[in-house]
């Protein structure tokens, strides 16, 4: 009985309780992967057969961890004969055994995401359906969800309401196309991973005998992250427990954030209705994070009503109070969060991995990479590529290039094509074996399409599309030579069809990828404003592109093993701990998203996702907001998201305390903690703004430039026009994209040519034209 020793009275009686129905309540940090396989070898040891347990994770990793644990307790034989594993890996072995009873072979394919892909296309080709009005993926999407709540072919065509809801979505063939999908699939001998669950829930239904043999097969069933079940999932567990009702599910209800998976909250909520007789065991001590952190993890989660109430409490140390920066930009945000992590790392000799940076959607990654780059600090992206080697984006960029360098034949072969404009594989090769037998490049080609088009081999209506493309593509030069880059690129994604064309995708991913295409546009508008800031400043495109080249090369060279910060969505986080958190864009419309929050039940969903980020923290949480972000190339005001204002005061300290009240109110936030200058490291204190600083070593210890002579005022005109402010050495100044800095020369007479030096907190030494700069003095 040595593995009960050290667990603690509730721990000891979830794992203890054998017999019936249990609920886990495993608040965030409780042990509760020690509970399960501690339960599991507590089964084992008291004579219960590895045979008849049958666990269900979420996560292949989970499985195997949980296998080693128990291995160590009941030794390796009795470790392997548990059925352990995901739903899908599970239900598929039941289905290898029993496939014959639904008319499939045993050794029937998996489809994965791509497969299907690839047979919903042939399907939509084969029913000569328009694949524009009826995309692949937005199809799967549908049927995915249909299948997840067990609505069968038979059961949508016999349901009106889902028959016009498709109609008015302009999808009324969406019916015929499930069929012809399911046929497909059959036809193959071939299940994708939605059939999994559904044929397993259809072997269970249909036969009886099949239901029975697992039943008494599987006496004792244990659930890890119940709160993240499906419907599907739920009726399946449901009827394999109807026997013996030995079920234990472990989850929490704080922690359901995958209801665009189909996970319904309410599997956990309703168990005891299920079984009246369950116990509810509830895991409420945290050995994860500070005690700071925990209450205010819990002041925010209180406020959801669908919950059931648990008081998470933790023994650690009372710890740090969690910071908040308010920062000016997306980049300023990016250059603070940049900033700390380094000084962290060598002030208090932090590795890099001890930092996760934390947000809402994919698309923030941009500025984060960029401003980690600047100060060479390793860091890996996480669920998804680096964000400059996201396809839409490399989309973009080779548009981009090509007008650059139209020699490139690795851009044109990508987007000569895309989005999809009639000149296929065949024709492109034809063009490049062509040109590779001239001696010239493809460009050439299509430069003199009259005059080869006799060579060429391809009938009128293909060359009228080459024409066409080319002439846009020459169309975007001329227009680069007298437009800034920005326009120039926005263009591009208007006119090539890009950005429609990924707008026309609703799904998740879709709108992911046109966020992403924006933040790009973003990236560029920001390069450019700065660029014609700085005194020897090129705002070129090719400049641009230049800065992108190098930093994807960064990115390819950099060595796995090395220490790395974090970076990924809150929605990838779940499960994970860092000493030191950042969750970033803390703004109204972008967490809560403006997606998720129209109704009371999706803004609890985005709370609790909130709370899952917060408590990924062992020591130090950080928050940031901006007071303004980029939005397709304007400058949009950004309010303070509303989780900010349900932290109690008391958890908090500012780092730089707001000094605009409009960005403060309309969120509600409390004004009273805004009121007084916290007590903050001594990195992040305001100066004085009363005690001038003469020259830059009494600033930041910076080396004084011997280019530029000290000159005592200037007076600085904003580009409008509209005001004047005057500008001394020793001034604090704020700027929109590189924050809080000090000036410490001034060079030029002439208002339109005056040049200052001026030392940023977090972006060092920069060289600005004070006409263009747009310098604010605090």
């Amino acid at each position: 009985m040595d593995y009960l020793k050290g667990l603690n009275d509730a721990q000891h009686e979830a794992v203890t309780t054998i017999e019936g129905p249990l609920m886990v309540l495993a608040g965030a940090g409780s042990g509760k992967t020690r509970v399960l396989t501690m339960r599991i070898a507590h089964l084992i040891t008291n004579g219960v057969s590895p045979f008849n347990i049958l666990a269900l994770t979420f996560t292949n990793k989970a499985a195997r961890e949980m296998k080693d644990r128990i291995a160590k307790v009941v030794g390796d034989s009795d470790a392997k004969s548990i059925w352990m594993g995901t739903f899908h890996s599970v239900f598929a072995r039941i289905l290898r055994s029993e496939a014959h009873y639904l008319g499939f072979p045993s050794n029937f394919t998996i489809y994965d995401t791509q497969d299907a892909l690839n047979v919903m296309k042939k399907v939509l080709k084969e029913l000569n359906i328009d694949a524009d009005l009826y995309k692949p993926k937005k199809v799967l999407a549908r049927i995915s969800a249909y299948k997840n709540n067990l609505i069968t072919v038979k059961a949508y065509m016999n349901n009106p309401e889902l028959l016009e809801a498709d109609e008015r979505a302009n999808m009324k063939h969406l019916g015929v196309i499930y069929a012809k999908y399911v046929d497909a699939c059959f036809r193959n001998g071939a299940m994708d991973f939605d059939d999994l669950l559904l044929r397993t829930n259809e072997l269970l239904t249909r036969f009886p005998e099949v239901l029975a043999k697992y039943q008494d097969r599987f006496r004792y069933i244990l659930v890890d992250e119940y709160q993240d079940t499906n419907h599907s999932q739920y009726l399946i567990v449901k009827a394999l427990a109807s026997k013996f009702e030995n079920i234990c599910v472990v989850g929490d209800d704080a922690q359901s954030i995958y209801s665009f998976r189909g996970a319904n909250i309410y599997n956990i909520l309703n168990f005891k209705k299920d079984y009246p007789d369950a116990v509810t065991v509830s895991l409420e001590q945290n050995y994860r994070s500070t005690q700071n952190i925990v209450d205010a993890a819990n002041a925010v989660i209180s406020r959801n009503v669908q919950q059931f109430k648990k008081n998470v409490f933790s023994d650690n140390e009372i710890g740090e109070k969690i910071k908040v920066y308010r920062a000016l930009s997306d980049a300023d945000e990016a250059g603070f969060v940049a900033g700390n992590i380094w000084e962290q790392h060598n002030s208090q000799q932090r590795k890099f991995s001890d930092f996760a940076i934390l947000y809402r959607t994919n698309a923030q990654t941009r500025a984060f990479e960029d401003a980690l780059r600047k100060k060479n600090i390793p860091y890996r992206v996480y669920g998804g590529l680096s964000f400059y080697q996201r396809k839409e984006v490399k989309d973009l960029v080779a548009y981009l290039r090509l007008l650059v360098n139209e020699n490139d034949n690795e851009a044109l072969t990508r987007i000569i094509n895309y989005p999809t404009r009639g000149i296929g594989e065949t024709t492109q090769n034809k063009l490049i074996v062509f040109a590779d037998s001239q001696g010239i490049s493809v460009s050439k080609v299509l430069d003199n399409l009259g005059f080869y088009a006799p060579q060429l081999g391809l009938n009128n209506g293909v060359l009228t599309k080459l024409a066409d493309f080319w002439a846009m593509i020459k169309a975007f030069e001329v227009m680069l030579k007298t437009d800034d880059a920005y326009t120039v690129a926005m263009e591009v994604a208007k006119r090539s069809g890009l950005i429609k064309f990924l707008k026309d995708d609703q799904t998740p991913e879709g709108i992911s990828r046109v966020e992403n295409v924006q933040e790009l546009l973003n990236s560029m508008r920001g390069f450019i404003d700065e660029q014609q800031q700085l005194e020897d400043g090129d705002p070129s495109l090719s400049n641009f592109l230049g800065n992108i080249a190098l930093s994807t090369d960064q990115d390819n060279n950099k060595d796995d093993d090395q220490e790395k910060v974090s970076l990924m969505t809150i929605h990838l986080s779940k499960g994970l701990e860092f000493p030191v958190v950042h969750l970033v864009g803390l703004e109204e419309n972008l967490f809560p998203s403006f997606m998720s929050s129209s109704t009371r039940e999706e803004l609890e969903e985005e709370r609790r996702l909130f709370y899952v980020a917060l408590t990924r923290t062992e020591k130090q949480a950080f928050f940031t907001y901006a007071v303004s972000r980029f939005q397709w190339g304007k400058i949009t005001d950004a309010e303070p998201s509303r989780f900010l204002s349900e932290v109690n005061s008391e958890y908090i300290e500012l780092i730089n305390p707001a000094t605009e009240s409009r960005f403060v109110n309309h969120s509600g936030l409390k004004s009273n903690i805004f009121d007084d200058e916290p007590s903050v490291p001594k990195s992040f204190r305001k100066l004085d703004p009363k005690k001038k600083i003469s020259k830059a070593s009494d600033a930041l210890s910076l080396p004084q430039s011997k280019n530029l002579k000290p000159v005592s005022t200037a007076k600085i005109i904003n580009p409008s026009g509209a005001s004047s402010q005057d500008i001394e050495v020793g001034d604090k100044v704020r700027h929109d994209r590189f924050g809080i800095g000090e000036v410490v020369f001034l060079d030029g007479t002439d208002p339109q040519n005056i040049k200052a030096k001026v030392i940023f907190q977090n972006e060092g030494e920069k060289n600005l034209i004070l006409k263009f700069a747009k310098l604010v003095k605090i």
